[in-house]
């Protein structure tokens, strides 16, 4: 999907209601930051007095004097370390926090987006925008708003204070702070730009990482491994030399600094010279003076190392907003019902549907009666749309025309959480969670006693198997189940949804991927999972929905043959001929 750009202005507008929860935090550590700034700046007014009241009378500067603005500078300094421990602090703190609050939400909007923008968007990306893109919006969040304030507060005093010891050198002596802002304004923005790019290319290297992770056992099944190589090497150089120009821009940006500030020490070594010599500035207010400006020159360096934070952190931002900002496509109707102990009764009234990313139309004006408890299957070519029908009653995708109804009601008359919890589906591809066999069964209904997973588990028949298990039920499964086999995850998978115990049932493909023997201890919990529910299977393998009530023939021109088995083969259509093309492989 193309990434959208955001403004400077629209980041921070998008970005500050994060800091409402943390507004009394916020503004304890911007008054510390005001004390450590005055702190600072007292220091030059002391040294200014003491070298005015030296080359004026050396006699009348006593050290009772000289004790006193010590006394008074290390009350300050006490002052600083509290205020600048709190900064560092609970400063961090709340940086880490809106961190976390960001998090939660990109997390949470995720879960609400459809199957579209998942087919669209390579979970290495995702991953990258929810952890490494937020870690520099802690930072950012705790030094943008100090920096600046800091730098604000210093600047002014600073010009205030140096107006009143001469106007005309500190006017020279600020002539190229304009120019340093419109350059460095220049450069920020380049850098993001790079930032943005590093951002996405480092996404790409992560899903480039994770496909051939994942995808293991084909690398080493067809010897590819140089293959894999060379694609790693190819992102991983486009990394490089995206970080390349990263750091091209960032030495324009320090140099360029480091000419302006050289520029201002020049103005006040020649301007502030001839000054002296001509009596218009005394040796204290040049002392003073100078430090004054090389407060405000260590302050600018310190904005400029901030400035990669910075563009991190509003980079950061960018890509966290635009999770936030993708569209939900399913969601609940604005008076939405729950939905409470269907009889299981489905209609497909003159349905159509196609993909809304790609407009590949599916169905066109489809309609199917299913009634309550009856046991449906629905066979047909590869692409004719068996798979998307069903994904189209637990709304993991929305009609485009026509309607589908539960018990007479539009289903999206129900909200989606209700809709999804009295439907249960059993897939070929199971997945299983990294955790325990007990974990991966509990989460078809995470309340349940051990003795209702139990019970689950030997309807599904896998409760033999898992006892004969080093460690039975708490025995881990591994990433994605891979220490189990394809039946014993398949049987897992339908204790799970014993478990959740739904009045439909969808049934895809659940077996063809199995052994046999697999197949057949399979096929007996399914047939137990579907007893008295409404049950949709899509199957290839014939074998397995023989004693359906009913069974479709699907194709891309719709719904081309119905019936039972028997009546099917007498029809001596479609089914007829995939049923001979069966028995012949056999």
């Amino acid at each position: 999907m193309e990434a959208k750009e955001y403004s400077t202005k629209e980041l921070f507008k998008r970005f500050l209601p994060y800091f409402k929860n943390y507004k009394g935090t916020l503004f304890i550590d911007l008054f510390c930051a005001s004390l450590t700034t005055l702190c600072e700046l007292v220091l030059p007014l002391i040294m200014r007095y003491i070298t005015n009241e030296g080359v004026r009378d050396l006699a009348a500067l006593s050290v009772r004097t000289i004790g006193g603005l010590g006394l008074l500078y290390l009350a300050l300094r006490v002052v600083d370390c509290f205020a600048s421990y709190y900064m560092a602090d609970m400063g961090h703190v709340m940086g880490a926090r809106i961190e976390t609050d960001m998090r939660r939400d990109a997390y949470d909007h995720l879960q609400k987006l459809s199957n579209t923008y998942y087919n669209n968007t390579k979970v290495g990306q995702i991953m990258g925008r929810i952890t490494n893109d937020l870690f520099d919006v802690t930072e950012f969040a705790h030094h943008c708003p100090e920096e600046f304030f800091i730098a604000g507060i210093k600047t002014v005093i600073s010009f205030v204070i140096l107006a009143r010891i001469n106007l005309l050198l500190t006017v020279l002596t600020f002539l190229c702070v304009p120019l340093m802002i419109v350059v460095c304004m220049i450069l920020n923005f380049r850098q993001r730009k790079a930032f943005r790019l590093q951002r996405n290319q480092i996404g790409e290297l992560n899903a480039r990482i994770e496909d051939s992770l994942l995808g293991h056992k084909v690398v080493k099944a067809f010897a590819n491994e140089e293959i894999e190589k060379e694609k790693f090497e190819k992102d991983n150089g486009e990394f490089l030399n995206i970080k390349k120009l990263t750091y091209r821009y960032m030495a324009s940006f320090q140099t360029s600094v480091k000419m302006f500030d050289g520029l201002m020490y020049l103005m006040v070594l020649v301007a502030g010279g001839v000054f002296m010599i001509r009596g218009l500035i005394v040796p204290g207010d040049l002392v003073a003076y100078v430090m004054y400006v090389s407060t405000l020159i260590a302050t600018i360096r310190k904005i400029i190392e901030f400035g990669e934070q910075f563009q991190r952190g509003m980079t950061g931002i960018e890509r966290f907003l635009q999770i936030i900002d993708a569209d939900i496509e399913i969601f609940d109707e604005p008076e939405a019902v729950e939905l409470a102990a269907p009889r299981g009764d489905i209609a497909f009234e003159d349905v159509s549907f196609e993909y809304p990313d790609d407009h590949n139309k599916v169905f066109t004006g489809l309609n199917l009666r299913i009634q309550a408890g009856e046991k449906l299957a629905i066979v047909g070519p590869s692409g004719g749309g068996k798979t998307t029908l069903c994904n189209l009653i637990p709304r993991f995708y929305d009609v485009s025309r026509g309607r589908i109804t539960l018990d007479g009601t539009d289903i999206k008359h129900f909200t989606l959480k209700s809709l999804r919890e009295n439907i249960g589906i059993v897939q070929q591809d199971v997945y299983l969670f990294s955790g325990t066999i007990l974990e991966n069964i509990l989460y078809g209904r995470p309340n349940a006693s051990l003795e209702e997973v139990v019970e689950a588990a030997k309807r599904a028949g896998a409760h033999e198997f898992i006892l004969e298990l080093k460690n039975g039920y708490d025995t881990y499964v591994g990433e994605r189940g891979v220490k189990l086999s394809g039946g014993q995850k398949q049987r897992i998978s339908i204790a799970r949804v014993f478990l959740k115990d739904p009045p439909i049932i969808i049934l895809d493909e659940a077996t063809s991927a199995l052994d046999n023997e697999s197949e057949f201890v399979v096929a007996k919990s399914l047939s137990k999972l579907s007893e008295g529910r409404t049950t949709l299977t899509i199957a290839h393998r014939l074998s397995s929905i023989r004693n359906a009530d009913r069974i479709l023939v699907l194709t891309d021109a719709g719904i081309v043959e119905e019936g039972n088995h028997e009546q099917l083969l007498m029809q001596k259509g479609m089914y007829y001929h995939f049923y001979e093309t069966a028995n012949a492989l056999k």
